[in-house]
């Protein structure tokens, strides 16, 4: 039977409307993303992510897509190590690829930058055409994570190493009450004082608990191909790092 409905957080939405209200999501909390970042983790996002990097294993002469890129943080890590090679933001909101650009531009990181707006499940690049592809806290909001998946193994070169950091399921039950807590009332809080949108922050709590766990993941990167796959967990499982090869 053809799926109608899916989860948009909690609430269950046609599957054709879920892009439009993911997209009203992060057009609404745009301008103010890196600062309510740095609020809502205590600005330990920015060692998740050169942690990330560090795994990506970007050599100069690769070709890196940082694809759901957001507002540029994991390209501004990305750009230094690359000479020779070609970085690739690509963003299925134009509101966000915007922000990444003019932080990019304002950090004098030109040259060898490509952006592209694009739909991760349908990703508008030749097949083998990356060396190494980073999905940072963008998975959980595709629409259909399975095609997704699939669609950044066909533009990774053989060899090449993908990489997906994303919120994912604490370890022990003490620290995943305490951050439920944390999660439900405190992140609205701060969504409605600084962003004044307590609504998009409780959808971005509600998609995390939604988000497939740790070994659910890493099935579902085995199934769509890739070789090679294990996770890591940071801050007690509060984030996992998911790691894939192609061979």
């Amino acid at each position: 039977m053809k799926e109608d409905t899916i989860d948009f957080g909690f609430r269950k939405v046609r599957v054709d409307e879920k892009q439009k209200l993911v997209a009203g999501v992060f057009d609404s909390v745009a301008s103010r993303y890196d600062i309510m970042n740095d609020l809502m983790s205590l600005g330990i996002h920015r060692l998740w992510k050169r942690h990330a990097i560090s795994l990506l294993q970007v050599r100069d002469h690769h070709d890196v897509l940082d694809l759901a890129c957001g507002s540029g943080d994991l390209s501004l890590l990305i750009a230094p190590k690359l000479k020779s090679g070609q970085l690739t933001l690509s963003d299925i909101n134009d509101n966000m690829l915007a922000v990444a650009k003019n932080r990019l531009i304002d950090r004098g990181v030109v040259g060898n930058v490509h952006l592209a707006l694009a739909n991760a499940e349908s990703l508008p690049f030749q097949d083998n055409s990356f060396d190494r592809i980073i999905i940072g806290f963008g998975l959980r909001n595709v629409t259909h994570k399975d095609k997704a998946l699939a669609s950044i193994l066909r533009v990774l070169k053989p060899g090449g190493r993908a990489l997906i950091l994303e919120f994912s399921h604490p370890t022990s039950s003490l620290l995943s009450t305490w951050y439920d807590a944390y999660s439900f009332k405190m992140l609205p809080f701060l969504g409605k004082i600084i962003a004044n949108d307590s609504e998009s922050y409780r959808y971005l709590a509600e998609s995390i608990r939604m988000h497939p766990c740790q070994e659910s993941l890493k099935a579902m990167m085995l199934a769509a191909g890739f070789d090679s796959c294990h996770y890591f967990n940071l801050t007690g499982g509060i984030v996992a790092i998911h790691q894939g090869i192609k061979y």
